[in-house]
């Protein structure tokens, strides 16, 4: 399955240099799992992890797209990350704090991995459009605490000081067809909390959220999903559409709504993404 055509629903975080914790995430119905190198890894065992996720990494995790997230290059770590990342059995190579094509650029010259990007930073979020038409990235983690503490913004559940970043962003890998997952939600027993961030995030299109906890899995695959209703009334648009099309006609009504092509486009994909959800659990 092509990278950007897989389901994102739940994008878990999961310590490069825990056993323990790598060897759960193969039981977790998630959709892909970041590999963390960086923020949850200590210093003092940056190298160790590199050799434990690689050992896990030559094993199965299924259909979940595995993502490495490497230490900036910029660090001491970082290439050293980029090449033993490189060497992985993984679908892609997450860069922190990318701030313009320079990063993606230094990358890209390590690996022939595809690219993904932590959009964190205010500067980030000026030159999204600039990041997104990178010949090699494939998709973009908003990276919602870092650009929180940059801003110097308040938590508020409406998430209000986030929607210009956000919204830059979306629009930006909407426009080059990158997978674009929402940032953490940090409360993880705030299920409430979660469930309305999760919905949020989907009502502005974002693929799927990124998560701290396991507990959080649940919940972000049924908000990212298409729902039964959204399924059938896809399928009745389709059937409706295509018996006006046979009748001459370039419009059907359902359920006293207009339906146009481009309201089939829509439902289409949305069958599609049921279709890739299933594939994942078989």
């Amino acid at each position: 399955m092509d990278m950007r055509a897989r389901p994102y629903r739940s994008v878990l975080y999961i310590p490069g240099s825990r056993d323990r914790a790598l060897e759960k995430a193969r039981g977790l119905p998630v959709d892909a799992i970041i590999f963390d190198l960086e923020d949850a890894v200590a210093p003092a065992e940056k190298a160790a992890a590199r050799d434990t996720l690689a050992a896990a990494l030559a094993t199965s995790y299924g259909r979940r797209t595995r993502i490495v997230r490497i230490n900036a290059l910029e660090t001491e770590w970082g290439a050293a990350d980029a090449a033993a990342a490189d060497r992985m059995d993984c679908d892609a190579i997450l860069l922190p704090k990318v701030e313009s094509t320079a990063h993606l650029d230094a990358l890209a010259a390590l690996t022939d991995k595809p690219l993904w990007a932590m959009m964190e930073t205010p500067r980030a979020m000026l030159a999204a459009a600039e990041i997104a038409a990178h010949p090699r990235l494939a998709g973009m983690v908003m990276g919602t605490n870092d650009l929180a503490k940059d801003l110097n913004t308040r938590f508020r559940p409406d998430r209000l000081p986030m929607m210009t970043g956000l919204g830059l962003c979306l629009l930006a890998a909407k426009t080059h067809g990158v997978v674009i997952v929402d940032g953490v939600y940090n409360a993880f027993k705030d299920e409430d909390g979660l469930r309305a961030e999760c919905a949020q995030g989907r009502d502005m299109g974002m693929d799927g959220k990124t998560l701290i906890h396991p507990a959080q899995v649940d919940i972000a695959n049924a908000a990212f999903a298409p729902s039964e209703d959204e399924i059938d009334l896809a399928r009745r648009q389709i059937a409706a559409f295509d018996a006006a099309a046979t009748e001459g006609q370039g419009v059907a009504v359902v359920d006293g709504k207009i339906v146009e092509n481009l309201h089939v486009v829509t439902a289409r994909e949305t069958l599609a993404r049921a279709e890739a959800i299933a594939a994942l659990a078989e």
